[in-house]
């Protein structure tokens, strides 16, 4: 680190905080959201929304950007030496819970491609790859001063790189995988068009994120400031996560909470295509039938 300046680097950081912090109260506010639309769903997805994102994970981890930010902003202000010490231990745990956040989300979000692609290993796997990114936080134990940070790119570049990547084979796969299921129908179609709208947009948004944080990264690794995109980026996983549950009831078009359980978006989408091609099929064959939406 060259020089020393206060706004890129501890203002960068607090500033990452801030926002880190209103997307927590964002997904504080899905997760309220989620509970009272959705009481009957399956306890596996309720385990995630509780002991994942309100309670181990998120909590957890704008707990240690705090600790972290205020220990460089308050305990240690106007000590600059303190970039040349070992990174407080609050920011390298940090980096790990992120890890864990976005790997969860992305296996969520590779079940669905697994199920849609009839069980393709290749676009599976490379989606799960992304567990990968945990060399990241190794090697950052392993970092003797935060002026050093850049001998990290090799590995930080990998590790973003390859999440930045996920985000687009998840988000081309959803896609691609979802056309498939279009049958000529407006409600249905309408359905399907939206929960691709959704794919896109989610996975453009992190993929975003993630860029900007490579570059940020890479062209100024004397600064903080990639440090307050990838405070963000946790949360954004998390975010597009809940949004996922919290958007079954809009795709599908029709409240569920009086069922026995609710299902994911992309598996009603499936049950009423299947349901529609059946009805098809038999019209073919001279053969009436009317269902009656439950």
């Amino acid at each position: 680190m060259e020089t020393f300046n206060k706004d890129s680097t501890f203002g960068a950081a607090f500033a990452g905080f801030a926002a880190s912090t209103v997307c927590l109260g964002v997904l504080s506010t899905q997760a309220y959201t989620y509970f009272r639309r959705y009481p009957l769903d399956k306890p596996f997805y309720k385990g995630l929304v509780v002991g994942l994102w309100c309670v181990l994970l998120e909590i957890a981890d704008q707990a240690l950007i705090a600790h972290a930010v205020y220990s460089y902003l308050v305990t240690y202000w106007g000590a600059v030496e303190v970039l040349i010490a070992p990174p407080i231990w609050s920011l390298i745990l940090q980096i790990t819970f992120g890890v864990v956040t976005g790997t969860i989300v992305k296996l969520n979000f590779a079940m669905r491609v697994w199920r849609f692609s009839n069980q393709n290993i290749a676009v599976t796997g490379l989606i799960v790859s992304i567990a990968r990114s945990e060399l990241y936080t190794v090697k950052g134990f392993q970092l003797d001063s935060l002026a050093h940070i850049a001998q990290m790119k090799i590995v930080g570049t990998l590790s973003l790189g390859l999440g930045m990547a996920t985000d687009v084979v998840i988000a081309a796969a959803l896609c691609f995988f979802l056309r498939n299921l279009r049958t000529g129908h407006r409600q249905d179609d309408s359905v399907v068009n939206s929960l691709i709208l959704y794919a896109i947009s989610t996975g453009g948004l992190t993929s975003v994120i993630s860029l900007t944080t490579l570059i940020l990264y890479n062209f100024m690794p004397g600064n903080f400031i990639f440090m307050a995109f990838y405070f963000v980026l946790s949360k954004i996983y998390a975010n597009s996560f809940l949004a996922a549950l919290n958007t079954r009831r809009i795709s599908r078009g029709r409240g569920t909470d009086a069922e026995t359980n609710t299902m994911p978006t992309f598996l009603m989408v499936g049950k009423v295509t299947q349901r529609t091609i059946h009805i098809d099929t038999n019209h073919q064959q001279g053969v009436h039938i009317t269902t009656t939406p439950k």
